[in-house]
């Protein structure tokens, strides 16, 4: 499942550092990185792991396809199901038929506030008013998905500003930190013996999606 979200807040070249190695993000199960300040000079970069289909993160922690939300949009969503919790299944295909994500293949329903920003727009405006027991078939473009690529999310560092980063390689998604604190996955898209570039660009950016949900459950007040 998953939703995406705005990244640009989280670019600053010159603040980056890496979170912590981890299997399993945001589960726990990360260790501290060695850097202890931020700005130039002071970037530290660690492995991910953990991310799998249906484990894919935005800047905003979503934790699957259809998750996560734009970190700035406020919803504008009526229906009798918003601002309660939700339990749908889904299963998530691109134009071609190839699925992405399935929650019958897992089991278990997913689980959301409606309306409450945990969810990509057009997944959440789709469950707004559905009823329990309901199929629907939707087709997200994606400005109601992931969003257009931004060629901001794309940028270059110096390896050796980045401890960590001789040992990555092209395609490998490890977390970077922002000015914040806030981690957010990019992947490795380039590499020469003097710089790294990275794109924080969700993998989804720029594609468009089908989801079937069906609606299971809606928690009373």
């Amino acid at each position: 499942m998953g939703i995406t979200a705005e990244n640009e807040e989280h670019l600053n070249q010159d603040e980056h550092e890496c979170c912590c190695h981890g299997e399993g993000h945001g589960k726990g199960e990360h260790e501290c990185c060695h850097g202890e300040g931020h700005g130039e000079g002071e970037h530290e970069c660690c492995h991910g792991e953990g991310h799998g289909e249906g484990e894919h993160e935005c800047c905003c922690h979503g934790e699957g396809y259809g998750e996560g939300h734009c970190c700035h949009r406020e919803s504008d969503l009526t229906g009798r199901n918003v601002n309660h919790k939700c339990k749908v299944h889904y299963r998530g295909t691109f134009n071609d038929g190839t699925q992405f994500d399935s929650s019958y293949d897992r089991g278990e329903p997913l689980e959301f506030v409606c309306g409450a920003g945990m969810m990509i727009h057009g997944f959440d405006a789709a469950v707004a008013d559905m009823e329990v027991g309901q199929i629907v078939d939707v087709h997200l473009m994606p400005e109601e998905a992931y969003g257009q690529p931004d060629p901001r999310a794309v940028f270059t560092l110096e390896i050796d500003q980045l401890p960590g980063a001789e040992d990555l390689t092209v395609g490998e998604q490890v977390y970077l930190s922002n000015s914040m604190g806030q981690p957010f996955p990019v992947r490795v898209t380039a590499k020469d013996e003097k710089t790294i570039t990275f794109d924080a660009n969700h993998e989804m950016a720029g594609k468009e999606l089908n989801f079937r949900i069906e609606l299971v459950e809606v928690e009373a007040e």
